[in-house]
């Protein structure tokens, strides 16, 4: 921007010439450097030049100067006004348009006074308003019906993509401008449309309780996506499960995730669903209560036979044991095979109950065996004592051949006595001792 406006350059030069021309030795010289000055400064491009820049560039060749010339001047050389700085600007742009989308920009200062008196120029911002305004409320309106009336999470995806393409039209209206538009505008044009600060309120309003009804609705969905994922997996570990304790564990999971099914909100889409999932729920674990009552049962049958088995297992440790602990072992192994055996073929637990009933029958048939084992050990190791004792007796009065032949028989039956019998260490003993007396009657 020139530091000398040409209206004030033309006031100053007028005035140069006048002085000029009362001096007639010097005054033309002084004129044309006084110009030249001028001149320069209305091409410097800068700031204006002040008061004082201009009187220096004459007050030393015009002492006589005209105060009022240099008055008009000053103010000729101030900065255009605001229509004028918006055609320099529009001329900066290139081209009208550059005029118009300056007009249009959201400035009070430049609308105001462009809609007194060319509102015209307004007509982009005006469109725009118009468009902006007929979407929000169309789109709004859409939101409001895939939410209220949705059939399905999708619906709510939808509308929450619409609310948000209500609010961004929303935030593009030009709230502040209520106050600005022209009148002459709106009566020249005839505006079809009423833009209050109140329709746009309830509508930012209606906006905001979507979202909160959109987050609610989708909420209530991921909840009961979480519980049907639950549910699903309960009734799978029931289905799986082999053992008491696991049915046990799955049965009180498949009623949680039953009870977290009431607990969606019932106001929501997703609570609809969830009354339906609750009674389909609740038939098929009525279903299973039958099942679960004889599970439980075979489960306690179970369980108490291992408990026999565990208390048989302990009493067997550390043998050899007398005949009638045997005895009180095979009853441990034969009462918990009495309570398998009570675990009927339709049952579920009937499988493990025929596991464990095999290998307590092996348990108890090797008992049994043990238990023979210890009653034959211990009567064979009595006869022998009482051959040995009446050996004794008669052992003066019978011939060495008879003598030799019930040693022989005791022999027989000290060594019929079964290893690992509480009689066997005993009977050693006296084999030994039988052995070594049967040497010396042979020898005699």
């Amino acid at each position: 921007m020139a530091r000398l406006t040409d209206r004030a350059f033309e006031i100053l030069r007028a005035e140069v010439h006048k002085c000029a021309a009362a001096d007639n030795l010097t005054g033309d010289v002084y004129r044309r450097m006084v110009i030249k000055r001028l001149e320069k400064l209305r091409l410097q491009n800068g700031t204006f030049a002040s008061r004082e820049e201009i009187r220096d560039t004459f007050k030393d060749e015009f002492p006589n100067f005209s105060e009022q010339a240099l008055k008009a001047a000053v103010k000729a050389n101030r900065p255009p006004g605001l229509f004028d700085q918006i055609i320099f600007a529009g001329s900066l742009l290139g081209s009208a348009a550059g005029i118009i989308w300056l007009l249009n920009l959201p400035f009070p200062m430049i609308r105001w006074p462009v809609a007194k008196t060319m509102p015209i120029l307004l007509l982009p911002s005006f469109i725009s308003m118009d468009h902006n305004y007929r979407q929000a409320i169309a789109l709004v309106e859409q939101s409001d019906q895939l939410v209220n009336k949705a059939t399905a999470v999708a619906d709510f995806d939808l509308g929450e993509i619409k609310a948000k393409e209500a609010q961004k039209h929303l935030d593009a209206l030009p709230v502040w401008f209520l106050g600005y538009y022209p009148q002459t505008y709106c009566n020249f044009f005839g505006c079809s449309w009423r833009f209050t600060l109140d329709e746009f309120e309830a509508a930012r309003k209606n906006v905001g309780r979507m979202e909160a009804q959109i987050f609610q609705q989708k909420n209530a969905f991921t909840q009961l996506n979480q519980v049907e994922q639950t549910l699903k997996a309960a009734k799978q570990e029931y289905q799986q499960a082999k053992t008491a304790t696991d049915r046990q564990k799955a049965t009180v999971n498949w009623q949680s995730a039953i009870d977290q099914l009431n607990q969606i909100p019932a106001e929501t889409l997703a609570g609809e669903t969830a009354k339906k999932t609750f009674k389909a729920a609740e038939r098929d674990f009525q279903e299973m209560g039958g099942v679960a009552t004889g599970s439980v049962r075979a489960d306690n049958l179970i369980e108490a036979a291992k408990e026999f088995a565990l208390s048989a297992a302990v009493a067997s440790q550390k043998p050899p044991h007398p005949a009638a602990h045997w005895e009180q072992i095979a009853e441990l192994w034969q009462e918990g095979i009495n309570r398998l055996k009570l675990v009927s073929v339709d049952n579920p637990g009937y499988l493990d109950a025929q596991t464990k009933l095999a290998e307590y029958q092996k348990n108890l048939g090797i008992t049994q065996i043990r238990l023979e084992a210890e009653k034959d050990s211990a009567t064979a190791l009595q006869e022998a004592k009482s051959l040995f004792a009446n050996l004794q007796k008669d052992v003066n009065s019978q011939t060495p051949g008879y003598s030799l032949s019930q040693l022989q028989q005791i022999i027989n039956q000290l060594e019929s006595v079964k290893p690992g019998t509480t009689a066997y260490p005993e009977s050693q003993k006296w084999l030994q001792s039988a052995r070594k007396k049967q040497q010396e009657w042979q020898k005699n």
